[in-house]
């Protein structure tokens, strides 16, 4: 079975971009530990192709070489933070909700058209982090969309938000699981 991680840094977390089945050091690692424990007797491949900085459009213009080609079985994608993140930074690319909204459906149509992978959506995130407010401001408008689509499209849906809401009941520091409010530590890892 080939499972295919997409996404932007946070699911890229280092890994190595001559080598796609080295999976790096964040979640689609930790995925992948946990799967092959769960089913030992199943051959798996593991593919990781994060790219940092990533946005929805992105993502689409490199959908059909980074995800297609390969015929997964799955495909697991978290992106969006991007999109909202370069609407502050220095380059101001006003990516608007609309927008995002039509890329993002825009890459779950082809999939669902061009291949017969189960897909896996994981909805963006931004903790408690000072310099971090404005993204969280605005990520209160992406994430319905992001749900929204989920529930057309997506065969799995983690509300990755949610649940780091739930972690920050019992580790009340959000710095705890990540030291910018958007990139997951060590200690975020799942248990």
């Amino acid at each position: 079975m080939k499972i295919l991680f997409l996404g932007d840094s946070i699911t890229a977390a280092g890994r190595d971009h001559r080598n796609y089945h080295y999976l790096g050091t964040g979640y689609p690692k930790y995925a992948a530990e946990h799967i092959r424990a769960t089913f030992p007797n199943t051959d798996f491949e593991f593919i990781n192709l994060g790219i940092s900085g990533n946005r929805t459009s992105q993502l689409f213009d490199r959908l059909y070489s980074d995800a297609i080609a390969f015929a997964p079985d799955v495909i697991s994608i978290l992106i969006g933070i991007n999109d909202i993140w370069h609407r502050h930074d220095a380059n101001k690319i006003a990516t608007t909700d609309a927008q995002i909204a039509l890329n993002y459906r825009c890459i779950l149509e082809r999939l669902k058209r061009e291949t017969n992978a189960k897909i896996v959506m994981l909805s963006p995130y931004v903790l408690d982090a000072e310099d971090k407010d404005y993204l969280r401001e605005d990520l209160v408008t992406v994430l319905p969309i992001v749900r929204e689509l989920a529930e057309e499209f997506a065969d799995v849906f983690i509300p990755l938000d949610l649940h780091f809401e739930q972690a920050l009941k019992t580790q009340p520091e959000p710095l705890w699981f990540s030291g910018d409010g958007v990139h997951p530590n060590e200690t975020a890892k799942p248990s």
